[in-house]
C-alpha cells in the first residue's frame, strides 16, 4: 500500500506547505495532495482563503523533484473545463509528468457545502446526473490533452461507477459506512482493467486505516486537515 499525505492551505501558508512537502519527499511519501476550495472556514479551524489549488500544484512542481502531486479533489464546478485541463497540464509539464488529477463532482445547489459558491455567484448544476456528467466531460477533455492519471472522489455508487468506468481510480473517504460498497462498485465497473483505489483518512483514525488494510485498497491518503504548526 503506498502512503500519502493530504495537506491544507486552510490552515496553512506557502512556507509550511512547501516545508511539509519536502519532509514528506524525503521521508519517502508517495504523493502531496491539495484541497480545492474557496473559503478555508468550511473546514474545522481553517481561517483563510484557500490556495488556488493548480496554482500550489505548480509551485509544489517547482520546489520539488520526485514526490507525486495531486488535487484532492479538483471541483469540476469550479472552472471551465477547458480551463482546469489546461491548468493541471501546466502542472504536468513543470513537474515533469508527476501530477496525479483527483476529480470531484462538487455539492448539490442546497447543501452546506455550495455556500462558497452561493457567495461567489458561482452557478452549480442541479441534478445529480448532470454533476456526474460533468465529470465524464472533464476527464474527456484531460485524456485528449495528457495522459496524467486520473481518480474520482466518490461519495455514492452511482459516482462510483462512473470511476469504474471513465477513471484510472476511485479514492473514498475510509470513515464513510458505505466506503466498502462505493469501492466494490468502482472496481466492478472498472471491468478488471488496471484501475487503483485510495482511500483517505485522518492521520489518528486508526479504525479507517484498520478498514484501508481490509479493502486491500492500493493507497492509503493520510488528511492533515489543520496547522502543521500545531
Amino acid at each position: 500500500m503506498l502512503l500519502d499525505v493530504q495537506l491544507s492551505s486552510a490552515h496553512n501558508d506557502w512556507p509550511e506547505l512547501r516545508d511539509a512537502t519536502l519532509r514528506a519527499e524525503d521521508e519517502g511519501y508517495d504523493t502531496t495532495w491539495v484541497l480545492d476550495h474557496f473559503d478555508g472556514t468550511v473546514f474545522p479551524g481553517g481561517d483563510r482563503d484557500v490556495l488556488e489549488c493548480c496554482t500550489l500544484l505548480g509551485a509544489l512542481a517547482a520546489a520539488t523533484s520526485s514526490i507525486g502531486i495531486g488535487t484532492l479533489v479538483a471541483n469540476v464546478a469550479n472552472r471551465h473545463p477547458a480551463v482546469l485541463a489546461a491548468a493541471l497540464v501546466s502542472a504536468q509539464r513543470i513537474s515533469g509528468g508527476r501530477v496525479r488529477a483527483g476529480l470531484g463532482a462538487g455539492a448539490a445547489p442546497d447543501s452546506p457545502w455550495a455556500r462558497e459558491h452561493h457567495d461567489r455567484s458561482i452557478p452549480l448544476l442541479p441534478t445529480l446526473s448532470e454533476r456526474h456528467a460533468a465529470v465524464v466531460e472533464q476527464i474527456s477533455i484531460l485524456r485528449g490533452m495528457d495522459p496524467m492519471p486520473v481518480i474520482v472522489g466518490v461519495n455514492s455508487n452511482d459516482l462510483a461507477a462512473v470511476a469504474g468506468v471513465h477513471a484510472d481510480g476511485v479514492n473514498v473517504r475510509l470513515s464513510s459506512p458505505k466506503a466498502q460498497e462505493y469501492v466494490a462498485t468502482a472496481r466492478d465497473a472498472s471491468d478488471g482493467r488496471a484501475f487503483e483505489v485510495s482511500g483517505w483518512a485522518a492521520p489518528d483514525d486508526h479504525a479507517a486505516r484498520a478498514k484501508a488494510e481490509a479493502l486491500d485498497i492500493d493507497r492509503l491518503i493520510l488528511a492533515r486537515l489543520d496547522s502543521l504548526g500545531g
